[in-house]
């Protein structure tokens, strides 16, 4: 097993490339044991990046990641949203607060607008700044931000210190590839990527079992290493059960060949033209 490969973020802390992903745990109580179990693995493995959001269950996720991460606070580098109706500079402190109780903790490491919202961007920079200065977040960044949205940010006192942009993306979902991620790269914004393998709708793809097969894979395994071959790129695909965590730990060793890379291009062709920005 390979070491976890990291990326720097442009602070300069380095982060792991593949996370974990909380969207849609905490919905089940009798999963939540196995939910648990497959967090504190996931850390075990390497994979120390955990993303949550106040959305996600109405803050039960954050709730079980809290649960999940007591007594190894230190070994994760912790990520939640905060609405677009919490955005505002008293709003955001509060909600920030209401994160922090639900995680167990004082800080969240990066701390997203989970997408745009009536609230204009200049203030909720205010207030990332304000959390910063208070220790209650070490860094902030968006989701779900299109181009447009990211030269508007740029553009602000302040916007250039985002630290990431978490998007969908997957092999069905390829559309940041003709602008949004080049123009990351260009300034050197890692691009955070959600569903990863499309919640698992992808994977009975007749050219990704064939790829899966040769490989000695699963298709969730390849739809992953084609992410992750990406540069600039992290993923947090979710992962309830132990055997999911050890898969995707696994995916970080596969190495897909040139005609592997072409074979997928073939079956989900890259974008020609702009795109809106996808979301689920």
């Amino acid at each position: 097993m390979t070491k976890v490969r990291t990326l720097k973020l442009p602070s300069g802390v380095a982060v792991p490339v593949l996370g974990q992903g909380t969207w849609m745990m905490a919905e089940d109580p009798a999963k939540r044991a196995d939910e648990i179990a497959a967090l504190r693995l996931g850390l075990d493995l390497g994979l120390t990046l955990i993303d949550t959001a106040e959305m996600y269950g109405e803050g039960a996720s954050e709730a079980l990641v809290g649960e999940a991460i007591a007594g190894r606070r230190d070994e994760v580098f912790l990520v939640s949203k905060v609405l677009p109706s919490h955005a505002g500079r008293r709003a955001a402190m509060g909600a920030c607060e209401a994160s922090l109780r639900r995680l167990r903790t004082d800080r969240i490491d990066l701390y997203l607008l989970h997408w745009r919202g009536g609230t204009p961007l200049a203030e909720t920079i205010d207030a990332f700044e304000a959390l910063i200065r208070d220790g209650k977040i070490g860094l902030w960044g968006v989701s779900n931000f299109d181009p447009a949205d990211m030269a508007e940010l740029a553009a602000l006192p302040g916007g250039q210190a985002v630290a990431t942009n978490q998007v969908l993306y997957n092999l069905t979902r390829r559309g940041i590839e003709f602008d949004l991620l080049p123009e990351c790269r260009r300034h050197v914004l890692p691009v955070m990527a959600y569903s990863p393998i499309e919640q698992g709708r992808m994977l009975r793809h007749p050219t990704l079992t064939a790829i899966a097969a040769r490989h000695g894979a699963t298709p969730a395994q390849i739809g992953l290493a084609w992410v992750l071959r990406q540069e600039g790129v992290i993923t947090i695909p979710k992962a309830g059960r132990v055997a999911h965590i050890r898969d995707n730990r696994a995916a970080l060793d596969l190495r897909l060949e040139p005609a592997d890379l072409a074979e997928l291009d073939r079956a989900f062709p890259p974008p020609r033209s702009p795109r809106p920005l996808e979301m689920l």
